[in-house]
């Protein structure tokens, strides 16, 4: 079996003199029109951020060319309104006044309940959609990938700069998510019906607005039959977004196609998964991180781990060479944060604004 999967990227638009955010409402509606093929576009929670969405893809060749059909039109679109965009998982610099938000119903709401923590939304993920043939295989999935989200959060890490400092972190948005009503690790489950049960008891809170709200790293979609991961920092480059999403891909194939054991496995302790996510969101791939059953082990021992376990899943989508290839890229070039950093050291705040568009087409 094949699995179908679909990435959702999320990008800022920053004024090009002063590197600020800012909302770009002619281009967001050009780049929202109908008729775009591979892919299709949303507004987001602010003005300043624009989202695509792939279409359902078998390939990574479909998902590829997808992926770099919107970045173009969204490259080209931002040159055109005199604009940049920034591929990274937080705003390096905000303004010390709200942000604009966006005027959906649906957004205007989830402003006034959040408050601060929504004018403080600038952050930006990559969500990867796995097709499942039922919510009870989600849900197995789910509790079999708790023990590596961490993981793919550091692989992901592409946020450490934060109102114009180095925060210290590899990944600031993963830090920051950990301020909204629902976030991090999500519970272990029983079956479909226990998930949605508790679902509706979020739901009947007056904290949670709707299903989309629920922010754990990983989550059964309401709106399509899929696993979606949420753990990953928007990419810099599209092949570092689809390398993630063969990873996922290969590790919700591989937990969807396991013959349950006949003794159930031991359960993570949540607080280490909660511990986990921390660890990875400060030290990416150069720290280590909290492994299964207990303690920890550097993070390039547990990418292993998890290459050796997906590895008949990768050979199955043809994925192999592949990942490999962009494993051996991420230990040499380091992860977005990494190069983040390093354009810094090179030439301060303007070689970094030269690195976002250099990477947004990067083929």
């Amino acid at each position: 079996m094949v699995f179908t999967f679909g990435i959702e990227e999320e990008f800022l638009l920053m004024d090009a003199r002063t590197g600020l955010p800012t909302g770009a409402q002619e281009l967001t509606r050009a780049l929202i029109s109908p008729g775009q093929g591979a892919f299709t576009t949303s507004a987001e929670l602010l003005d300043a951020q624009v989202e695509s969405s792939t279409r359902v893809c078998t390939t990574r060749h479909e998902a590829l060319d997808a992926l770099l059909g919107f970045r173009s039109r969204l490259a080209a679109a931002a040159a055109a309104a005199g604009v940049r965009v920034a591929a990274t998982g937080a705003a390096p610099r905000i303004a010390d006044v709200p942000p604009v938000l966006n005027s959906s119903d649906r957004y205007r709401r989830m402003g006034v309940l959040t408050g601060a923590v929504a004018h403080e939304q600038y952050v930006n993920g990559t969500h990867i959609h796995v097709g499942i043939d039922s919510r009870d295989t989600g849900v197995r999935v789910l509790n079999g990938l708790r023990p590596w989200l961490a993981l793919l959060g550091a692989v992901a890490a592409n946020s450490p700069y934060w109102r114009g400092q180095d925060s210290s972190f590899a990944s600031w948005r993963m830090v920051h998510y950990r301020r909204w009503s629902v976030q991090g690790c999500p519970p272990v489950f029983s079956d479909a019906q226990d998930y949605a049960r508790r679902l509706q008891g979020l739901l009947d809170t007056d904290v949670v607005l709707d299903a989309g709200h629920v922010g754990w790293a990983a989550r059964l979609s309401e709106n399509f039959p899929t696993v979606e991961v949420r753990i990953a920092d928007a990419q810099l480059e599209a092949r570092d977004t689809l390398l993630l999403a063969a990873l996922v891909r290969a590790l919700v194939d591989t937990l969807a196609s396991a013959v349950p054991a006949s003794v159930p496995a031991a359960v993570p302790d949540p607080e280490l998964l909660d511990a986990g996510l921390w660890q990875a969101a400060r030290f990416g791939m150069h720290g280590n991180l909290v492994s299964h059953p207990g303690g920890s082990i550097p993070a390039a021992e547990h990418l292993s781990a998890l290459l050796e376990f997906v590895a008949p899943a990768l050979e199955d989508a043809g994925d192999s060479d592949f990942v490999a290839a962009g494993v051996a890229r991420l230990q040499g070039r380091g992860t977005g944060a990494d190069r983040q950093r390093a354009a810094v050291r090179s030439g301060g705040y303007a070689e970094l604004a030269d690195l976002y568009s250099r990477s947004l087409t990067a083929q």
